[in-house]
C-alpha cells in the first residue's frame, strides 16, 4: 500500500512550511503530498492558507517523484474551465504527477466570507456532476466541442496546448456518500478517495463501490481505491499520551472512527489491516506542519 501525506492547507501552511514538507515528503519516500483547498477553518481564529494552485505549481518544479494534488478543490471556488487549465499545466509542467482531487464544497463559513456560491446539497452535486463533463470534454476532445449544461457552457472550445498525458490529469473524487459521491467517483473518476473508515467500514463500502463500478461496465480495478484519514502517532508511548492529552476520545474510539493511532508497530498493524480491506493508498493528515522529526519518524515506521 503507498503511503502519503496530507495537510491541512488552512492550518496555517505558509512558503516555509510548504517548501519544508515538501522536501521532506519527497526525502523520506513518502509516495505523495497532498493538501486541502480551504480559505478559512470552520471557525476562528484564521491562519495562514497558502493558496491552493500557486503551491502546487511551485511544487511540480521544486520535486522530482511524488505524486501530489488537492484534497480536494471545489467547483465552488473556480469555474472548471478555469480549474481544467491549471490542472493540465501543472501536471505537464510537473511530468504527470498530478492528481486532481475534485469535490461540491461543503464548508459554509468560507463561502459565506468570500461570496462564494455554496448551495444546497442537491444543486451543489448537480453542478459538481455538470463541472466533472466539461473537464473530462477538455482535457479529451481532440476537437473542437459545444458544451450545454445546466451551470456550465462552452461554445466551440478545445484546450490548448492539448495534456501531455492522454486524457489529462488523474480525476480523484472523494468522499463516502452512496447515493451521489460514489456513482460519480464510478462514472468520471479515476481514483476514489474514502475518508475515515475503519478497515470493516472501507471493505464493506468497497464492496458497494465495486457492485457501483459494474453498473457502469468497470472493473473493480480500473479506479484506485484510496483514502484519507487521522493520524495519532508518537515516537515513544509518553509522547503518544501527550498527544493524547486533550482528546476526549479514548485510543480505541479514534481507531473506530478509521483514525490510526499508536507508536511503531502498532500503526503497521494498522496500515495491514486497511491493505487487506483492499486499501492501495493511504493519505495520512499531518498536523502539526513543523514537526518534521516526527514526519520522519513516521517514515521509518510505516516506509
Amino acid at each position: 500500500m503507498e503511503i502519503a501525506i496530507m495537510v491541512e492547507g488552512q492550518n496555517g501552511l505558509n512558503w516555509k512550511r510548504w517548501k519544508n514538507i515538501a522536501a521532506a515528503v519527497e526525502d523520506l519516500g513518502f509516495f505523495g503530498l497532498f493538501r486541502s483547498d480551504h480559505f478559512t477553518n470552520t471557525s476562528p481564529p484564521d491562519k495562514d492558507s497558502l493558496e491552493l494552485w500557486i503551491s502546487l505549481t511551485w511544487l511540480a518544479s521544486n520535486s522530482r517523484r511524488i505524486q501530489f494534488g488537492p484534497l480536494v478543490t471545489p467547483f465552488s471556488f473556480r469555474h472548471p474551465v478555469i480549474t481544467a487549465r491549471m490542472a493540465s499545466a501543472v501536471d505537464d509542467l510537473s511530468g504527470g504527477r498530478l492528481i486532481l482531487g475534485l469535490g461540491a464544497g461543503w464548508q459554509k463559513r468560507e463561502h459565506d466570507i468570500y461570496g462564494f456560491e455554496l448551495m444546497e446539497p442537491e444543486a451543489r452535486f448537480d453542478r459538481m456532476e455538470d463541472g466533472l463533463k466539461l473537464i473530462k470534454s477538455l482535457f479529451e476532445s481532440d476537437e473542437i466541442f459545444n458544451y450545454e449544461g445546466s451551470f456550465y457552457q462552452a461554445k466551440e472550445a478545445i484546450m490548448l496546448p492539448r495534456p501531455l498525458r492522454n486524457g489529462g490529469p488523474t480525476i480523484l473524487i472523494g468522499g463516502i456518500g452512496k447515493n451521489r459521491t460514489l456513482p460519480l467517483a464510478a462514472k468520471y473518476a479515476g481514483e476514489w478517495n474514502a475518508m475515515f473508515l475503519n478497515p470493516i467500514k472501507f471493505r464493506n463500502l468497497n464492496a458497494e463501490m465495486n457492485r457501483i463500478l459494474h453498473t457502469f461496465g468497470r472493473a473493480p480495478e480500473s479506479i484506485t481505491k484510496s483514502m484519507m484519514t487521522g493520524l495519532r502517532f508518537g515516537r515513544t508511548k509518553q509522547e503518544l499520551r501527550a498527544k493524547m492529552a486533550n482528546s476526549d476520545s479514548t485510543t480505541e474510539d479514534l481507531r473506530k472512527r478509521g483514525i490510526i493511532v499508536g507508536v511503531g508497530g502498532e500503526i503497521k498493524t494498522q496500515l495491514m489491516e486497511l491493505e487487506n480491506a483492499g486499501l492501495k493508498r493511504l493519505m495520512l493528515q499531518w498536523l502539526d506542519l513543523d514537526d518534521l522529526v516526527g514526519l520522519a519518524a513516521l517514515a521509518k515506521v510505516v516506509l
